[in-house]
């Protein structure tokens, strides 16, 4: 019976050393994001949005239907989190490539025109292009030129769905 028992407290012991000495899955930190520069309070964002109805609303829609349009304007465009990742990916890449580092993305207003079809003729749109500097060589010791990062060679996007709601 003696011999059961040291067998009993070996398990035991044995247990409790396997329990406190195995290591222990680590769980990954999450990244702390900091908040970007230029990010703004919804309630700017809703002044802003507001303001921009009570300014400019009437204006662009009555230019859009004297030139054709048969519905009011576009006020903002929406891309989908996978388009917007996948294009700022696909980007950078095709700058890379190119000889450019991609810095940032510029935001443009267009218009489609008289041949977009009826829905977005003469209708205006957004578009996404890339933006950035060519890649130099760093052997030059004076460089005088002050760069500004320029538009790249790199297809834009486009194609978000439009919006006609106040923000939010």
């Amino acid at each position: 019976m003696k011999k059961l028992s040291y067998v009993f407290l070996g398990i035991v012991i044995g247990g409790l050393l396997t329990f406190f000495l195995t290591p222990k899955p680590v769980k990954e930190a999450v990244p702390i994001v900091m908040k970007p520069k230029g990010v703004i309070p919804q309630a700017e964002a809703i002044k802003l949005n507001n303001n921009w109805t009570k300014y400019r609303k009437k204006a662009v829609d009555s230019a859009a239907k004297a030139q054709g349009a048969t519905k009011d304007d576009t006020r903002s465009v929406e891309w989908s989190l996978s388009d917007i990742q996948d294009y700022l990916a696909w980007a950078q890449q095709e700058a890379d490539t190119l000889g450019y580092t991609m810095t940032g993305i510029r935001v443009y207003l267009g218009v489609y025109g008289k041949n977009a079809g009826q829905a977005k003729k003469d209708l205006t749109t957004m578009f996404i292009a890339p933006i950035g500097k060519v890649n130099k060589a760093q052997a030059s010791s004076l460089n005088l030129r002050v760069d500004d990062d320029e538009d790249l060679p790199v297809d834009p996007l486009n194609k978000g769905g439009g919006g006609q709601g106040d923000y939010p």
